[in-house]
């Protein structure tokens, strides 16, 4: 089950909108937040082991620690990002088959565009808050009570404007790029690796575990880009420079990179990786295999 249009199809599928941001909205409320707010725990505190990372989210209020973020930004975010997600890359991936191109690459173009296409319309200010809601809790090490999201929503915007509450975008924009074509070219590619094993022609049906399994390639493969997201959190975060001399005032993509290799060496640039490996593959199962199947069922009704 892959992408290709119904007999007789013509034109854009708007329905792919809806698709995305309920699948989105799914995947974050169940086990997407938590293995962020993990991930974003790790990358930020990058001396940190998982086990230590663990206890510090714990530290925050046990199992709704691993939930901080998640009203209202994560489900902003989610909604409109898994949207945008799946309207563009379907209709890339579509078109991209209809002109002969493979599976696979056609996953790729179509997760890289609907990867850039979120980034910038909608994940700027909702992952940077997002990771403020996360990270703001160091602040509180000095003593010092840390603000509310949306006293520090007001802050930024009064001080830096709409590229203050952007911060980072640009990095997102990298990894987005990079996290979606890989998930759904890796997917596409093990897909059709499954279909050969199996003796399956192109056009026929996968079952669900095997949809699942290829989209789990898929969402661990994807994670070789880790580096992006470590300095993308680091952009973002609200540990300011006071607590390094060595951290620049003003972070751009590749000053943030020397910083961190500075810092913490390669070891530093992948701090994380394990969290992200089962996000990213729930991500993909979420956003690849199940939206397949929710995307068919639309289009029978």
């Amino acid at each position: 089950m892959g992408v290709v249009k119904e007999p007789g199809q013509k034109g854009v599928s708007w329905s792919n909108i809806a698709v995305g941001g309920i699948m989105n909205m799914f995947e974050v409320t169940t086990l997407g937040q938590p293995l962020e707010v993990l991930k974003t725990q790790m990358a930020a505190n990058r001396s940190q082991s998982m086990w230590q990372a663990c206890r510090s989210v714990w530290a925050r209020g046990g199992v709704v620690g691993f939930y901080q973020g998640l009203i209202p930004w994560a489900w902003i975010e989610a909604s409109t990002k898994g949207a945008v997600l799946v309207f563009a890359a379907s209709e890339v991936e579509t078109a991209s088959l209809s002109a002969g191109i493979g599976p696979g690459f056609a996953g790729l173009l179509g997760g890289m565009t609907g990867g850039i296409a979120q980034a910038y319309a909608t994940m700027g200010f909702t992952t940077c808050m997002k990771t403020v809601e996360i990270t703001r809790q160091k602040t509180a090490a000095s003593g010092v009570k840390p603000p509310s999201t949306w006293a520090v929503f007001g802050e930024i915007y009064r001080r830096e404007g709409l590229a203050g509450v952007n911060k980072g975008v640009n990095a997102v924009a990298v990894r987005q790029c990079t996290n979606w074509g890989s998930r759904m070219g890796f997917a596409r590619l093990a897909e059709s690796v499954i279909r050969k094993t199996k003796g399956k022609a192109e056009h026929e049906n996968l079952g669900a575990l095997d949809k699942i399994l290829a989209s789990s390639i898929g969402g661990a493969l994807a994670t070789w880009n880790q580096p992006i997201e470590v300095i993308r959190v680091e952009m973002q975060s609200m540990a300011k420079g006071t607590e390094n001399k060595n951290r620049p005032a003003k972070l751009t993509i590749m000053n943030t990179l020397k910083f961190i290799y500075q810092e913490n060496g390669i070891k530093g640039l992948y701090r994380g990786v394990t969290p992200r490996i089962g996000l990213g593959i729930w991500q993909t199962v979420c956003m690849v295999s199940f939206a397949d199947y929710v995307k068919a069922w639309v289009k029978g009704r």
